[in-house]
């Protein structure tokens, strides 16, 4: 059998690559030429190059292959310009999608790395409910916009074998977000937004992975999974984490009102576009910091796919300290 994964040099991409390798599978990994190659070293790994931002490329580009599966984890999560999350996540996927179909690829399964944040904040009164999947996403970021109008454009299709997966915060070794936040702890500083509670959800990378495959064999056309942990926690819950794996430094935590983060979030929008770097605080951050309802219903991954996630927090957040540590970046 042969998988196609796109977005292989990514957090996520990148072990679902090596998941792929584990089980035997054919593994064609595509990357960008401009993207690292630094988790994709195993000599098994068939590289592609294939441009997303243009279906007549990538007709050419995969014409000479029939892929059995494709995970298309490709998106992007941060833009300096808000037209390039549609742009990448939402026409991205079209492009794919259109040229698998015009070369009449016999794919068995397509599935889509999606986000619980096409959802927005909803269900925020106290006490949190579970967003469901009944519920209507109203998205509240360009990124999670993105993501909705892919997923709803697939939802148009006929006779496509796609299924959606929607992982809330996504951690582990080699993820870069959340590791800021360690690196913050290390520094002495922990940051946090808002007074009212917040409820807030994770998943381990490799039960992201885990979830892929299972789609992959079990997944009927058209569902849509949230993925987390099956927990939830405080807002202060991750960092009390990594500050115990840290060795518990000193530190000092800031809780800021939200008001004081919009300002923050406001200016670093406007200093990544006069210097052309993307920042981590933007205007999409602010939303989704002051966001205070992050649960979400497995249950159907549960029962459809007989998704069982194996990593909690504190497990998951030992692995990334550690690894984090081996790597030289704490």
């Amino acid at each position: 059998m042969k998988i196609l994964i796109t977005g292989a040099s990514g957090f996520i991409g990148s072990f679902i690559i090596e998941e792929a390798l584990k089980r035997g599978l054919e593994t064609w990994a595509a990357v960008r030429g401009s993207s690292s190659k630094a988790y994709l070293q195993d000599e098994r790994i068939n590289l592609i190059a294939l441009n997303l931002s243009s279906r007549e490329q990538l007709i050419e580009q995969l014409r000479p292959h029939q892929f059995d599966y494709v995970v298309h984890a490709a998106g992007v999560t941060k833009c300096i310009d808000k037209r390039d999350f549609r742009r990448i996540n939402t026409e991205g996927t079209k492009n794919l999608v259109l040229a698998l179909q015009q070369l009449k690829m016999p794919v068995k399964r397509f599935v889509y790395l999606s986000s619980l944040s096409v959802f927005g904040a909803i269900r925020e009164q106290q006490p949190y409910e579970e967003i469901r999947e009944t519920d209507t996403p109203q998205p509240n970021t360009e990124y999670g916009r993105s993501k909705l109008e892919a997923e709803q454009w697939l939802d148009t299709l006929e006779d496509f074998p796609y299924v959606i997966l929607r992982p809330t915060g996504v951690y582990g070794p080699r993820e870069r977000d959340y590791f800021l936040m360690a690196k913050s702890i290390k520094g002495h500083s922990d940051f946090s937004v808002g007074y009212k509670r917040q409820d807030i959800t994770f998943v381990y990378v490799s039960d992201v992975v885990q979830a892929v495959f299972l789609a992959i064999e079990k997944g009927q056309t058209g569902r849509k999974y949230f993925l987390s942990d099956g927990e939830v926690y405080q807002s202060t819950t991750f960092s009390d984490l990594i500050h115990e794996e840290l060795g518990r430094p000193w530190w000092i935590r800031i809780t800021a009102p939200v008001w004081v983060l919009r300002i923050v979030t406001f200016f670093g929008e406007h200093i990544g576009r006069m210097t052309g770097k993307i920042s981590a605080l933007n205007n999409d951050k602010y939303n989704i910091l002051r966001q205070r309802n992050w649960r979400c219903d497995i249950q159907p991954a549960i029962d459809e796919l007989g998704y069982q996630p194996q990593v909690k927090l504190k497990e998951g957040v030992r692995r990334s300290i550690k690894w984090y540590k081996e790597q030289g970046w704490l």
